[in-house]
C-alpha cells in the first residue's frame, strides 16, 4: 500500500521469486551439508592414506567453490532485489526487525569465502592437521549462516511472540525455528550425497569410483532418519489454519504437498539404484535424475511452506497484497485508493472505472495472481464466470476462501475490480 507495484502481469504470483529462491536455497543447503562432506571425507581419506580418495576431496571443493560461491552468491543477491521490489513491505519489516541478524549471517558469509578459498587453495600445501582445521571452520561458518537465516525465514510463517512486543528475539526464536533448523540441517546432508554423485560418477578409475559413489549415497540415504521427525515436529509448530492450508485449505497447496510426499521416495530409490553395478555412462544419467528430482523435493517444500502462510505474507500481520492486518478495518472503511500512496486514481467515477479497476487490481491481485501466466493465472481462476460470479468471489475472500486475504475495498471500488477483470482481463462485454 505505502509503495509502488511492480507489474509483471505473466510472471505474477511469484513466479519470479520461487525460481530464484528454489535455486538459490537448492545451492546454499549444498554448501552447508558440503562443507562437512568434504571434511569428513578428507579425515576418512587421511586416516585410510587413500591418496585416490584425498584428489577426489580436492577436485570436489573446486566444484564446490565454483557453484556455492559464484552461482549461489548470485542467486543471492538476486533474492534481495526481486523480494525489495516484488514486496518491499515485507521486506522492510524483515530488516528493521532483524538488521543484526542479518549482519550477523553476513560476517559468517565473509568467513565462508575467506575459508573456503583458503581450504582449496592449501590443498597439499599445509599439515592435514591444519587444513581440515580450515575445514572445519568454513562447515561452522556455513552452519551458523543457516542458522540465522532459518530464524528469519521460520518467523514468516509463525511470529510468535513478536506480534505482541515486537522484539528481535521473540521473531527470531520463534515455535518452528528448531524444527526448520533441524529439517534443513537433514536437507543440507542430503544434497551433499546428491552433489557428491555427479562429482563422482567422473572418477576414471573403476573401483574407487565404485567406492566413492556408494559412500555418497549414504550422506544421501542416512539423514532421512533425522529428516522425517523433523519434518512431523515442523508440522505440528504451524497454526491449524496453516495446517488446513496444508491438508486443504488451499488446492495450490495441497498440491504442491502431494507433490512433495510423492517425490520423497523417488530420492531413496535414486541412491539405491546408484549402488548397483551400472556401466560408467548410466551411472551419470542416473545422478543427474536425482540432481533434479532433488530440485523438485527442494521447490515443493519451499512451495508448500511459503503457500501455507496463505493469506498472509508474514502470519497473523501482513497479508500476501502488503495490507497490514491491524489496517484492513480503516482501509475498508475509506477504500483502498484513497489508503494507498501510489495511485493515479483517488477514487472511483464513472468516467474513470477501468482505470480505477486497474490500480485496484495492481494493488489487491498481484501480488498472488498471474494474467496468463504460469501460477495462479487469473484468467484460469475465473474462466466461465459471469460478472455476478467475480463478484460472489469477493464475498468469500477470507471466508470460503481462506487463502484469499478479505476485499479491502469500498462498494464502488468492488465494483470497478469486477468490472475490470469481467470486461478487460477476460475481455467480456
Amino acid at each position: 500500500m505505502n509503495y509502488p507495484v511492480w507489474e509483471l502481469s505473466a510472471y505474477g504470483g511469484g513466479l519470479l521469486i520461487a525460481l530464484i529462491a528454489t535455486i538459490h536455497v537448492y545451492i546454499s543447503h549444498f554448501a552447508v551439508g558440503g562443507g562437512l562432506f568434504l571434511v569428513i571425507t578428507e579425515i576418512k581419506a587421511r586416516r585410510e592414506d587413500d591418496k585416490g580418495v584425498l584428489d577426489y576431496v580436492h577436485s570436489h571443493t573446486k566444484f564446490f567453490l565454483l557453484l556455492t560461491m559464484v552461482l549461489g552468491a548470485l542467486t543471492g543477491v538476486g533474492i534481495w532485489l526481486v523480494i525489495s521490489v516484488l514486496n518491499p513491505a515485507a521486506t522492510s519489516i524483515l530488516i528493521h526487525t532483524f538488521v543484526f541478524g542479518w549482519a550477523t549471517e553476513w560476517i559468517f558469509f565473509v568467513v565462508e569465502i575467506i575459508s573456503l578459498l583458503i581450504y582449496y587453495y592449501t590443498f597439499y600445501k599445509i599439515s592435514a592437521k591444519n587444513h581440515i582445521r580450515i575445514g572445519w571452520i568454513y562447515f561452522i561458518a556455513a552452519w551458523l549462516s543457516l542458522f540465522m537465516i532459518d530464524g528469519i525465514i521460520a518467523f514468516m510463517l509463525t511470529p510468535g511472540n513478536w506480534l505482541e512486543n515486537k522484539g528481535f528475539w521473540s521473531g527470531f526464536l520463534n515455535p518452528s525455528f528448531p524444527p526448520s533448523l533441524f529439517f534443513r540441517t537433514a536437507l543440507a546432508l542430503i544434497f551433499a550425497g546428491v552433489y557428491g554423485l555427479i562429482t563422482s560418477t567422473n572418477i576414471k578409475d573403476h573401483q574407487l569410483r565404485k567406492n566413492m559413489t556408494r559412500y555418497c549415497v549414504l550422506w544421501l540415504v542416512l539423514p532421512f532418519v533425522l529428516l522425517i521427525p523433523s519434518a512431523y515436529w515442523y508440522l505440528q509448530t504451524i497454526s491449524s489454519q496453516a495446517k488446513e492450508m496444508i491438508m486443504g485449505g488451499s488446492p495450490e497447496t495441497v498440491y504442491f504437498a502431494k507433490y512433495f510426499l510423492g517425490i520423497f521416495p523417488l530420492v531413496i530409490l535414486g541412491g539405491l539404484i546408484m549402488t548397483l553395478r551400472l556401466p560408467r555412462a548410466w551411472q551419470k544419467t542416473v545422478a543427474f535424475v536425482i540432481l533434479v528430482i532433488a530440485f523438485l523435493y527442494m521447490g515443493a517444500f519451499e512451495m508448500v511452506r511459503e503457500s501455507s502462510r496463505r493469506p498472509y505474507i508474514i502470519y497473523d500481520h501482513m497479508y500476501s497484497n502488503s495490507i497490514l492486518k491491524t489496517s484492513l478495518p480503516q482501509i475498508q472503511k475509506q477504500g483502498v485508493l484513497r489508503s494507498a500512496k501510489w495511485t493515479i486514481a483517488q477514487e472511483v467515477t464513472d468516467s474513470n472505472q477501468m482505470d480505477a479497476g486497474k490500480e485496484l487490481f495492481r494493488i489487491l491481485c498481484l501480488s498472488c495472481h498471474s494474467v496468463g501466466g504460469i501460477r495462479n493465472d487469473i484468467l484460469v481462476r475465473t474462466e466461465g464466470m459471469e460478472l455476478e460470479d467475480i463478484d460472489a468471489v469477493f464475498d468469500e475472500m477470507g471466508d470460503d476462501k481462506p487463502f484469499m486475504p478479505p476485499f479491502a475495498g469500498i462498494d464502488k471500488e468492488r465494483e470497478a475490480l469486477g468490472s475490470y477483470i469481467y470486461e478487460v482481463l477476460m475481455g467480456m462485454k
